[in-house]
């Protein structure tokens, strides 16, 4: 999933997201209560306007309109609102009038979601002259949301500017709006400026910013490839709003900073909530017990997986299992994950290996079926150690004259490579000392007889 498509914006999210009323001068049962209220304007010191008055049988008909939308009767108000604009009606109205009978016109468009005409009534609203500065104000950031809603990222931005010029006390929300439009016109910097401002509002009220704000957060800071802050960010969301996703990401760039303690002991934590489930996850969670030395968990964590039917049924998967339960000393549980590795497995090594496993059980017959196996198979990476390990098993078994051929075989292969040398050596002593333990047990042989 892209980021674009995380934060597109619809009519619903842009309220969600922003956390502010949206179309609040529109809705029914405001409107009417809204004129009235400013028939006694408070004193604004940014500007002094003169309003005119609401005549008493504009605001009945407003009234009976209003309550048909109320009622869902969307053609019935409409069509008061349309008697009240023809062309003799709109000459009988005030600048105010007017803004309040678009103002409903807005609302009755967007509810049944024609946002483009809306947005058009909206226009009409803050065209009147000497509208109340509130109804204005109210009037602009709709206008900006509804652009933001038409995916008009641009407009949108420059009708929220507007709106911020007018507005002594921006509120948060505006401020991830605005963040919001920027980051969906690639202006990184100023959704990150915005939405940082957001959050230092709320937090600086004792408020708990919203979990979105956040995220376009941290999103901007993975960005700009600012793990610290993003990491941060990510502590913060697992404190107030924890979440798989969260425990998770956080590990991960933990891993990138190299801290690998607190890489493993995030992803701890989210283990023990049970929000690893998937195949990737415990197999993530497997590798770093490994890496911390700690093989015993590493498996526990597959076994359970395969128990669980969470992690994937791959040669892959069974050989890590089998591996973690092979350096931790379990042998009776790494020989079945081998096993099942070797069979799901294109290439001899993993044969190799189980039988490198059953060498370590003292099963020394099957350690050579196992290895022959590989090395018929093929694709093995190291003959010349597979060779040495099928020569122990033959010496444990008593076939002593097997055992020297596979150390002759070993030998070779080590003569071929020069990393490969010490196998050389060891093939020499091994079979030097195949040769003492046969003329050992002849001595023996001839004290008894």
């Amino acid at each position: 999933m892209t980021m674009a498509s995380l934060f597109r914006v619809s009519a619903l999210s842009v309220i969600a997201l922003c956390g502010a009323v949206a179309l609040d001068q529109a809705a029914p049962g405001v409107l009417l209560s809204e004129a009235v209220a400013q028939d006694k304007p408070k004193k604004d010191t940014r500007e002094t306007r003169r309003t005119p008055a609401l005549r008493n049988k504009v605001y009945e008909r407003l009234a009976e309109a209003q309550t048909l939308a109320e009622a869902k009767d969307y053609a019935g108000a409409s069509a008061i609102l349309n008697d009240m604009i023809s062309e003799d009606g709109k000459q009988a109205l005030n600048s105010y009038e007017l803004a309040n009978v678009y103002n409903l016109h807005a609302f009755l468009s967007y509810a049944s979601e024609d946002y483009p005409q809306s947005l058009r009534y909206y226009e009409q609203v803050i065209a009147q002259p000497d509208i109340p500065l509130a109804m204005e104000i109210n009037t602009r950031f709709t206008i900006a949301q509804l652009y933001f809603v038409q995916e008009k990222w641009q407009q949108g931005i420059d009708a929220l500017l507007m709106w911020f010029e007018m507005n002594e006390k921006p509120n948060a929300g505006a401020y991830v709006l605005l963040a919001q439009g920027y980051y969906q016109v690639k202006r990184y910097d100023l959704a990150l400026d915005n939405v940082e401002t957001a959050i230092a509002m709320h937090e600086g009220e004792g408020k708990l910013p919203k979990e979105q704000w956040y995220n376009l957060a941290r999103f901007l800071y993975f960005d700009k490839e600012d793990f610290d802050s993003a990491l941060d960010v990510l502590n913060t969301l697992i404190i107030y709003y924890p979440k798989k996703q969260y425990w998770v990401q956080a590990s991960h760039l933990y891993g990138e900073k190299k801290d690998e303690p607190r890489q493993l002991a995030l992803m701890e934590a989210a283990y023990e909530q049970g929000f690893l489930d998937r195949s990737s996850e415990l197999v993530t969670m497997a590798y770093l017990y490994l890496n911390a030395e700690a093989p015993y968990y590493a498996g526990s964590v597959i076994q359970k997986g395969f128990a669980d039917e969470l992690v994937e049924d791959k040669s892959k998967n069974y050989e890590l299992a089998g591996s973690a339960w092979a350096q931790a000393r379990e042998v009776a549980k790494s020989i079945p994950m081998m096993e099942k590795a070797a069979a799901k497995s294109e290439e001899g090594e993993l044969y190799v290996r189980l039988g490198n496993v059953y060498l370590d059980g003292d099963q020394f017959q099957k350690s050579a079926d196992s290895i022959l196996k590989g090395l018929n198979k093929g694709g093995v990476k190291r003959p010349d150690q597979a060779r040495l390990a099928l020569g122990m098993a033959y010496f444990n078994l008593g076939d002593y004259d097997e055992a020297r051929k596979a150390f002759r075989a070993a030998g070779k292969d080590g003569a071929r490579r020069k990393e490969w040398q010490r196998s050389q050596e060891m093939a020499q002593q091994w079979i030097a000392y195949v040769t003492s333990e046969e003329d050992r047990q002849r001595e023996l042989e001839k004290d008894l007889f």
